[in-house]
């Protein structure tokens, strides 16, 4: 447990202020709506269902408006690079962008299913309060009239009125409608097992947050929800005169008929900031990828692995940084992104692509094509990950699965020529010629077509001989892999680290893009 919380700390401090920020903003809304004298009467017609509906819909603005934010990808490399100075432990939290960018759609779609059976207790109580004729206080003030702007309480303008007309003739019903539909799209085709085999099909559905956001900007527009006004509470204080409601009409009474109001939208105020911060992200992606690059190599290599060499003004890379690739001639829409496979010491950047759906295969199959013009290509990048900190770290253990060895070609071959710079012995160079030869058709040490297989690490030993080699070390473990082999190297550091600080400490860092 020691060991669990030497690496995880700060994501647990940021995920419990994260929840409690939720929970803080959920039940100040909620003893609002419940305890407040403006929707006293508001409160007989919809009773508790109010608050939870207003409850939801504060934490759904407040997730709303965080949720852009992982995916700014140039504010986390600006944060990145800011934030230098900081200890690996505070900076590799920004790696957890896309886990966050999950766990706020889940509390969204959490809020959304809470604010929307509400609303349907809401209108269902409206309906029925519309209809009665008992003559009690919820009758009298879903009758109130329609004819005059503060007068009415009750969206619902007469006993033959669906609340099927209301929800979709109404701006926050329309606008409700719309929001949820794309948010079941968004969060559906987001799944594992269709972001993975139909990428297009997740990347083009992702995009219709667009619709979301501008749904949610306007949904308080039609101000259904309504409460009295404050110039009305001196001439109808409900503590005062809810219990006359019989003889509001009296011109002898002191109580006269209260005034409503709707209220005033505030969705917009929540997520105006991260849109327009979001707008400039963009362009800056636009104007930075509209920069001409030029393909100096194509490599075809073994297992349709298809390597790029490129060459783009201005371009700066670190080891571990990846970029966004886009083909016009395949899809003016779509870009994917790819590990930097080429070291910073290189006049080029290079990336390797293997086929892993329709888009990989068809750029392949456009590059196998002799007689055909090289397809243009366009870059935006680099973007920074967790792997530019592997220098940091007295000792690194790097773990590559499949194509997950691409941002650690670019370490290693750093490496290489850090040391051929500084004229270091042999055994090291050797270590070089490995970065370089990695995806050779010949294995590097037999010469043999056949590559050599060494079979799957036993991870227990390999870490118990590392905690022995360097027993007051600090090791990091990079991962790009699956998730089930990040399962076993995190439960490996955790194992393996020494619970005085002083002593060996593994901090496990995964590939998230």
């Amino acid at each position: 447990m020691g060991n669990w919380i030497v690496n995880n700390w700060f994501s647990v401090l940021f995920l419990v202020a994260w929840l409690g920020l939720n929970v803080f903003l959920f039940v100040h809304a909620f003893l609002s709506f419940e305890k407040a004298n403006k929707y006293y009467y508001t409160r007989q017609i919809l009773g508790s269902a109010l608050a939870w509906a207003r409850a939801s819909a504060r934490c759904l603005n407040f997730n709303s408006m965080l949720i852009l934010l992982p995916v700014c990808r140039n504010l986390l490399s600006f944060l990145r690079g800011t934030c230098s100075f900081c200890r690996s432990t505070l900076r590799k939290q920004l790696d957890h962008n896309l886990t966050f960018h999950k766990l706020l759609a889940y509390m969204i779609c959490l809020h959304t299913a809470i604010h929307i059976i509400a609303h349907l207790f809401n209108f269902e109580r409206y309906s029925r309060s519309r209809q009665a004729t008992d003559g009690s206080l919820a009758s009298v003030l879903s009758n109130l009239s329609h004819q005059e702007k503060d007068s009415w309480l009750n969206p619902i303008q007469s006993p033959n009125t669906t609340v099927e007309y209301v929800t979709f003739t109404s701006i926050a019903g329309l606008t409700g409608v719309i929001i949820t539909i794309a948010l079941v799209l968004m969060v559906t085709s987001a799944m594992e097992f269709i972001r993975r085999s139909y990428f297009e099909v997740f990347w083009y559905t992702h995009h219709i947050f667009i619709i979301y956001f501008i749904g949610l900007g306007i949904h308080g527009l039609g101000g259904i929800v309504r409460g009295q006004t404050e110039k009305s509470m001196d001439k109808n204080h409900p503590h005062k005169c809810a219990e006359f409601y019989e003889k509001w009409d009296d011109p002898d009474s002191h109580c006269k008929p209260p005034q409503f109001e709707g209220l005033p939208p505030e969705s917009w105020k929540w997520i105006l900031a991260p849109v327009i911060l979001y707008i400039f992200e963009r362009i800056l992606r636009f104007f930075r990828s509209q920069q001409k690059v030029v393909i100096t190599k194509v490599v075809m290599h073994p297992s349709k692995v298809l390597e790029l060499q490129m060459h783009k003004h201005g371009f700066s890379m670190e080891v571990g940084q990846y970029i966004f690739v886009n083909c016009p001639s395949i899809s003016y829409l779509e870009w994917h992104p790819f590990t930097l496979t080429s070291a910073p010491e290189e006049d080029f950047f290079s990336i390797h692509i293997r086929a892993a759906g329709d888009w990989t295969e068809n750029l392949i199959r456009a590059f196998e094509q002799q007689h055909s013009p090289v397809p243009r290509i366009e870059v935006d990048g680099p973007f920074g990950t967790v792997s530019e900190d592997v220098f940091q770290y007295e000792v690194a253990v790097l773990v590559g699965a499949g194509i997950g060895v691409t941002p650690f070609a670019s370490i290693l071959k750093s490496i290489w020529y850090k040391f051929r710079n500084a004229d270091h012995n042999l055994k090291t160079q050797t270590a070089g010629h490995a970065a370089l030869n990695f995806d050779k058709a010949t294995d590097i040490l037999t010469g043999l077509k056949q590559k050599t297989f060494f079979g799957r690490p036993m991870w227990g030993n390999e870490f118990s001989t590392i905690a022995t080699t360097h027993p007051k070390s600090v090791v990091g473990v990079f991962l790009c892999g699956p998730q089930t082999l990040a399962k076993s190297l995190r439960r490996c550091c955790h194992q393996y680290s020494s619970l005085d600080p002083r002593k060996v400490q593994f901090y496990f860092n995964k590939e998230n893009f």
